[in-house]
């Protein structure tokens, strides 16, 4: 080799140690910058014939893991998913109080019942009489404050979402706006290894919102999609959209069509034009999002349901009157069945009959219920089970109407209805011995507190009777949890409590109406809708109101425990996947230092034999001389 060919491999040598000295310095540099991805010069062998003469740094390489990071990016949507489930349900469990300690739910309703009692035991004196109303104002307002609670959780999800679609918003236009920058560079250019930092750090922070799927196109383009495919970037960034409602209560749903729809929805415009409904697509499943359309819609709507079918079960079980019919005159053998009274009868109360088809011997258990709104009809939704139709009939158009729509809906069933007088309905077999009308009733809600009877509206849904109707807008129920309120003639007269007739005036002392109110509240069996989350549709959970507050607070308590678990595991295998990702690509101060000394002592030896070579072409100009 000749000394020329010595001091241009000297001078190329130190030309690449000088590069590598400023990479090594630059990792050191950002050690601690968030998303930053070690860098190693990129370092090629120069041949001269068939010997290596020189080297030349060609660029950048990124010391990334794909597999790693795409792992990471993953559970780190699940991790944020987890992260505000677990948040929002453990500030439920607050919500709900902490059982046998004062403001909880369970507490507030012990209490009523045990005041309940107290005027059984006392007959009623008027201070028990003061106690037991004053403990059901109590109930009314945890009630209220429970509602509140949810739907200000509910809230909170609905403006969390506004921010995240914001930040999303951000990101993807981060993400196209460096797939811009970086057309044309080469994948070792050291600008190009910076921009890509930045690009990926905006694709994790994207992760955090929404589960995604990268995918890595030539000319260092990257294009980000949702899990199911919806393009969020691409040559454009996509633009979220999301019409927030702010404050939202117990009747603001979401609802696909947006007539109807009362709650915030997110669309996406791609940059094709095109738009769609990413929460009616189900576009979104995991991430931050994710997590807050699930409590918005889903668990938040639930525990309101809960709570609204306690304050419904509570009210109609004080104010329900179930009256048996009585038998069809024996002139119409061989017809049998019952006649009914519906007099009495509120929107939301129900006729309930039982009849066997004799031809395959099962027996149906047929609820009606009374729906003046015609919006509402047909019933949707109600009941599971086949032979236990649920059907709602409009009254405004009279008896004969009545009789109209339920000979429609039992086409077939060799049953017959009809109005034998004034609001009588009577429902009999066709006396072909084909069918058998085994029982019927009828279960009105009392609208007085002095009609002779035990029941009484003790809670009322504002100033309002709560019957239970049903309208095309919501059923009575939804929201009634916020609004239930301890009736304002009783509030007026605490002595109804106790006095249940005027004419002739109830005995002093007389327990009927105290003890129908304990039974009721404490031993009484009833049957709650599956949206509760208790029970299916063909087989509903039935108990007592206290089995039942018990059954969807311990629901509510093992959710909120479940979700604290995942969070924990979802925790320990992100910070797993990022300490691997910090080992595999971050910066290790003490190997960087090692780098350094290493590329120190190659620059020196190259320097030196620069020397060298000078001083023997100095020698050899000499020599000449």
């Amino acid at each position: 080799m000749s000394l020329g060919s010595a001091l241009a491999t000297a001078m190329s040598g130190l030309q690449a140690n000088q590069a590598a000295l400023s990479i090594v310095s630059s990792n050191i540099a950002n050690a601690q910058t968030p998303g930053y991805v070690r860098e190693s010069t990129n370092q090629v062998e120069v041949l001269s014939g068939d010997t290596g003469a020189s080297v030349s740094v060609t660029g950048v390489n990124r010391q990334l893991n794909q597999f790693i990071q795409t792992q990471l990016r993953t559970e780190t949507s699940g991790g944020a998913y987890a992260d505000q489930i677990a948040s929002v349900l453990t500030q439920l469990q607050s919500v709900y109080g902490t059982p046998g300690q004062a403001g909880s739910l369970e507490t507030a309703y012990s209490n009523f019942t045990t005041a309940v009692q107290a005027l059984s035991t006392t007959s009623g004196s008027a201070s028990s009489q003061v106690t037991a109303l004053t403990a059901a104002q109590n109930l009314a307002q945890q009630l209220n404050a429970t509602t509140q609670g949810i739907q200000t959780l509910r809230s909170n999800a609905e403006q969390d979402i506004g921010i995240s679609v914001g930040q999303a918003n951000a990101a993807m236009t981060k993400i196209a706006q460096l797939n811009t920058k970086l057309q044309g560079l080469t994948p070792t250019d050291p600008t190009a290894a910076t921009l890509m930092d930045q690009r990926d750090q905006a694709i994790n922070q994207l992760s955090q919102l929404m589960d995604i799927r990268v995918s890595s196109t030539g000319n260092n383009q990257t294009s980000v999609y949702t899990s199911n495919g919806v393009e969020l970037v691409g040559n454009q960034a996509s633009t979220l959209s999301f019409n927030s409602q702010g404050t939202l209560n117990a009747n603001s749903q979401w609802n696909a069509n947006p007539a109807k729809s009362s709650a915030g929805t997110l669309t996406i415009k791609l940059a094709n034009g095109a738009t769609m409904d990413m929460i009616a697509n189900n576009s979104i499943s995991s991430g931050q999002i994710a997590a807050d359309l699930t409590l918005r819609d889903k668990t938040l709507v639930q525990a309101q349901t809960q709570v609204d079918q306690m304050a419904a079960s509570i009210s109609s079980a004080l104010s329900d009157k179930t009256t048996a019919g009585t038998a069809a005159p024996a002139t119409l053998a061989p017809k049998a069945g019952f006649d009914l009274d519906l007099s009495n009868m509120q929107p939301g109360n129900k006729i309930n009959f039982t009849y066997t088809d004799q031809a395959t011997n099962t027996q149906h258990q047929v609820t009606i219920v009374r729906v003046d709104d015609p919006t509402a009809l047909p019933l949707s939704n109600q009941g599971g089970n086949p032979n236990n139709p649920v059907i709602g009939v409009n009254f405004t158009g009279g008896m004969a109407s009545v009789v109209s729509q339920l000979t429609s809906a039992f086409s077939g069933t060799n049953l017959q209805f009809s109005n034998p007088s004034g609001s009588t309905l009577r429902v009999v077999d066709n006396g072909t011995n084909t069918a058998t009308v085994n029982s019927a009733s009828v279960t009105a809600t009392v609208t007085s507190l002095t009609s002779g009877n035990a029941q009484l509206p003790l809670f009322t849904d504002g100033s309002s009777l709560y019957t239970g109707a049903i309208t095309g807008t919501a059923a009575q129920q939804l929201g009634l949890a916020g609004r239930i309120t301890v009736n304002a003639a009783l509030v007026a007269d605490p002595s109804r409590l106790t006095i249940f007739n005027t004419s002739p005036l109830t005995n002093a002392g007389d327990t009927t109406r105290p003890d129908f109110l304990h039974t009721q509240l404490t031993s009484a069996t009833f049957s709650y809708s599956p949206q509760t989350g208790l029970g299916t549709a063909a087989t509903p959970f039935k108990g007592t109101l206290t089995s039942y507050m018990q059954q969807f607070l311990s629901l509510q308590s093992n959710a909120s425990t479940s979700a604290t678990q995942l969070q924990q595991g979802q925790d320990v295998v992100v910070n797993a996947l990022q300490q691997k990702a910090k080992t595999d690509s971050g910066v290790n101060i003490d190997t960087e230092m090692a780098n350094l000394i290493s590329l120190q002592n190659n620059y020196a030896a190259n320097a030196h034999l620069m020397s060298v070579v000078q001083n023997m072409m100095t020698s050899l100009m000499q020599v000449q001389l």
